[in-house]
């Protein structure tokens, strides 16, 4: 039997071990890439508070070229000019989210952030990708590109994305499309509920234990954020720590990284319908509870440790991992109203209760007498709620 295929669009990302000299290149690019990226947000920011008009990014393009044939800005020439269209790109995406899709204004960026420039690719000479060590090469004067190959893609890449971390590590990316088999159907669909004390509870009563990486480097970052205070502001030492620091939230950041995909991935393996994951607001969950000075919050340290559990469990990125892990091998994953009381409710009479605390982790239903485990019979209920036409169910198992 013929496997089922499609194309997809899959990034790729790999450690890149630049030389010297390209060391010295990329640094300008950073830094005039950076510059053209502050320059466009402060002629759209000036030209909305002066006309109440909004401009694009692009527009800044034309002003871009004139300020290239003035004598202080010649610097410009010395960079490929392909890269500064490239960052207005990025900027105008920037401000689409922010009017389209909520997300914050468009910030200034450092020298002390994450750099990256982005370059157009010479489609006649890719061809060198398909053959494992070989090289990429984004322009003429830049030269050779070397990285380690982890995996060899199969697509052509277009655009490919050079950038260096807080770190101090280089690495390159880009996208290509790809055509991947549709995983064989299965009639199986399961519910899932986030949580902390396990990362994700199924209704058939399988658990996935939470690793708490964060708060196992606790005391190892609170070490160095220490000997950091004592430091000069700027000297060598202060770099050094700083780049320590990073170094741990990287790791930290990789570990994570590898459960939760080891973790999504079984479960799009297993499984035709994910009826999973109430769509939750993160980032309000995991707001501080300081209040104002006319209005105080209270219990602001525990909330502070609970805010640091939810993002160390990163709920965000299991739902995003199993939506698009659910695209590329047609599975389905389907998320409910947040305010749907997954809970409160008896998975087996539909009895709703009026409290259900927190420190409640099983409870017994007081009409049909069932005993709950608190988390399985939420995961129950959401797998119930999301099959539902209300609940957002498509009813693809019915074909």
């Amino acid at each position: 039997m013929k496997k089922l295929t499609h194309t997809i669009n899959r990034g790729y990302k790999f450690r890149f071990y630049p030389t010297q000299r390209q060391k010295e290149l990329l640094k300008s690019y950073f830094g005039a890439n950076r510059w053209v990226w502050n320059k466009a947000l402060d002629y759209c920011s000036t030209y909305y508070s002066k006309y109440e008009e909004s401009v694009s990014p692009i527009d800044f393009s034309r002003e871009l070229t004139q300020l290239k044939k003035l004598e202080p800005f010649e610097w410009l020439n010395e960079n490929p000019a392909t890269t500064y269209g490239q960052t207005l790109r990025d900027l105008t995406s920037a401000f689409s989210k922010f009017f389209k899709d909520g997300y914050g204004y468009p910030a200034f960026k450092s020298r002390h952030d994450n750099q990256s420039v982005r370059f157009q690719l010479d489609q006649r000479i890719i061809h060198r990708l398909y053959e494992k060590g070989k090289f990429i090469k984004p322009s003429k004067a830049f030269g050779e590109c070397r990285f380690t190959w982890s995996r060899v893609p199969k697509g052509i890449p277009k655009m490919m994305t050079l950038s260096l971390d807080k770190t101090g590590r280089y690495w390159v990316s880009f996208n290509v499309e790809e055509e991947v088999s549709v995983l064989p159907f299965t009639h199986s669909k399961v519910g899932a509920d986030l949580g902390l004390e396990h990362a994700l509870i199924l209704s058939n009563g399988k658990k996935y234990e939470n690793p708490r990486f964060l708060a196992t480097k606790k005391a190892q970052l609170k070490r160095l954020q220490q000997r950091l205070a004592r430091q000069v502001k700027g000297s060598n030492r202060w770099r050094e720590i700083k780049r320590r620091i990073a170094k741990l939230h990287w790791t930290i950041g990789n570990q994570r990284r590898d459960y939760l995909h080891k973790l999504t991935t079984e479960l799009i393996r297993d499984n035709q319908v994910i009826a999973a994951v109430e769509d939750l607001n993160v980032k309000g969950m995991s707001s501080s509870a300081k209040g104002t000075i006319e209005q105080p919050g209270r219990m602001v340290k525990q909330k502070s440790g609970l805010n640091k559990s939810i993002l160390d469990v990163s709920f965000g990125s299991i739902v995003a991992m199993l939506e698009y892990k659910a695209k590329f091998y047609g599975r389905e994953v389907i998320k409910i109203n947040r305010f749907f009381p997954s809970s409160k409710l008896c998975s087996c009479c539909g009895e709703k209760v009026e409290a259900m605390p927190l420190k409640t982790r099983e409870w017994t239903c007081p009409s049909c007498g069932e005993h709950h485990d608190r988390d399985v019979n939420a995961a129950t209920n959401i797998l119930n709620e999301a099959l539902t036409p209300m609940g957002g169910g498509k009813q693809k198992l019915a074909a």
